[in-house]
């Protein structure tokens, strides 16, 4: 087992990894920005460095800073939670060349499913059912239209090397598919320094089914069941649930056993996703991994049993999974978690920075909370919105829907806007809570609601103003 370890993140991960090393022994090493001197994380670790200026250009994405920090500290490994680098096949060897164990997959598996479109090549290879589309990058528009007439609208102009919506457009005619190419394509080159874009059939009233997959090396592999990330916003989750109240027995094995043929593929060990899309006949189609810790990982804790954090540690160090058998793996109850952003659902999710002067976090039974925030703390606009993750379990979904809603409402974070409104709004819809659903059920069904708080806003500053 390691003696020392540093993370290479910030935030609630960070600190749920820091938690983790302590409950297992290990020391630990926070960086930070100039900016986060006073987050949590910085002052529960054993040692802090500081790794530059705010920007996380300058900081979280330094490799150098990162590196010298790790070399200063002598640590025996990192950990790059999610985001920012863990998902960077080069970060990774330049860990392994400094003799710093990196705690996720290997470089060439990170770099094999980094690309969206070899892995959709790999998929195809291997029997796992993938969206029509393109196994190219798209040259220019006149290919983009020709392979749109073929496998017919709507199309999804999507970037090759990215993910979290950006570089992502959905396309319903020509005008459209022409416009957005090149908004997609330099989306893409800004966000992930690659402008590679293709295109696939664009599935319409999905859900967003994700498989959590766990391997050491030694051969063994399994995976914690699945969550149901339906609900999104701008393509990225908002709300998630273990199991999915979409997927039987039936369909969880046969999804679980493509899950684990993808992650066979391509030679993985440690922590990892593979995303499906569930159409509304039953039909699933492979959509991405994800080569690290997901946001949502507490959920299929809560329903298993198994700590992914320590696992992923373990793993790293050498040794076998906790459990090895896939039958073995228990599954029980049902838990939702609510990602708590600062942002205005009423303004088109616009972030809202700024300082927290009041917070009350939930509690009670079947309530689990990860976050960074407390009253006084200053969400910052250089980093993701996110402030936490609230989470329920229950012995059934209907419980874990009303454990959630009680929490919701003990939940206080004043005077900035957050994602905690809206969240209350989904647990109340007929919709939701039969489970009926699709990835636009944001813009399709909270739309109305939405416009309805925009108004309720803006009406006291005209009446203000008319005074």
């Amino acid at each position: 087992m390691f003696s020392k370890i540093l993370v290479a993140n910030r935030g609630e991960i960070a600190l749920r990894i820091i938690r983790a090393c302590k409950e297992m022994g290990v020391r630990t090493v926070a960086v930070y920005s100039a900016a986060d001197q006073n987050s949590p994380h910085v002052h529960l670790a054993d040692e802090a460095v500081c790794i530059g200026a705010a920007p996380s250009s300058q900081s979280y994405l330094n490799i150098p800073a990162i590196i010298s920090a790790a070399e200063i500290t002598d640590v025996d490994a990192l950990h790059p939670g999610y985001g920012f680098l863990a998902e960077n096949a080069h970060f990774a060897e330049i860990c392994e060349s400094c003799q710093i164990k990196f705690i996720g997959p290997s470089p060439a598996a990170i770099r094999s499913m980094g690309d969206k479109m070899a892995a959709r090549e790999t998929m195809r290879k291997i029997g796992v059912p993938i969206v029509p589309g393109t196994q190219e990058a798209i040259r220019d528009k006149d290919e983009a239209l020709r392979i749109a007439k073929k496998i017919k609208y709507p199309v999804i102009i999507k970037a090759a090397a990215g993910g979290g919506g950006r570089g992502m457009r959905v396309c319903h005619n020509e005008v459209r598919l022409v416009s957005a190419l090149m908004t997609a394509q330099h989306e893409a080159d800004t966000a992930f320094g690659n402008s590679a874009v293709y295109i696939e059939k664009y599935i319409e009233k999905p859900k967003h089914i994700e498989f959590q997959i766990l391997a050491d090396s030694h051969g063994n592999m399994v995976h914690l069941y699945e969550r149901d990330c339906t609900i999104q916003r701008r393509h990225q989750k908002l709300l998630e649930e273990a199991p999915s109240p979409s997927v039987d027995w039936k369909l969880r094995k046969k999804m679980g056993d493509m899950a684990i043929k993808a992650a066979r593929a391509v030679n993985y060990v440690n922590a990892g996703t593979i995303e499906f899309l569930l159409d509304d006949t039953g039909k699933f189609y492979f959509l991405e991994m994800n080569t690290r810790i997901q946001v949502e990982h507490g959920i299929t804790e809560l329903v298993t049993g198994v700590d992914i954090v320590k696992e992923q540690i373990r793993i790293a160090s050498g040794e076998k999974l906790g459990i090895r058998k896939q039958d073995k793996i228990p599954l029980r109850g049902h838990a939702i978690e609510c990602r708590i952003n600062a942002e205005d659902p009423a303004n088109d999710f616009a972030p809202s920075p700024g300082r927290i002067e009041r917070y009350n976090m939930p509690g009670g039974p079947g309530v689990r909370v990860d976050s960074h925030a407390y009253a006084g703390y200053t969400v910052l606009p250089y980093y993701d919105s996110m402030i936490g993750k609230l989470m329920a379990h229950g012995r059934n979904r209907n419980e874990a829907i009303s454990i959630l809603q009680r929490a919701l409402d003990e939940f206080i974070i004043e005077p900035i806007k957050t994602t905690i409104p809206i969240h209350k709004e989904i647990l109340r819809n007929p919709l939701f809570r039969r489970s009926q659903m699709y990835t636009d059920f944001i813009q399709a069904v909270m739309g109305e609601w939405m416009d309805k708080m925009a108004a309720e806003r803006v009406m006291p500053q005209l009446v203000a103003k008319e005074r």
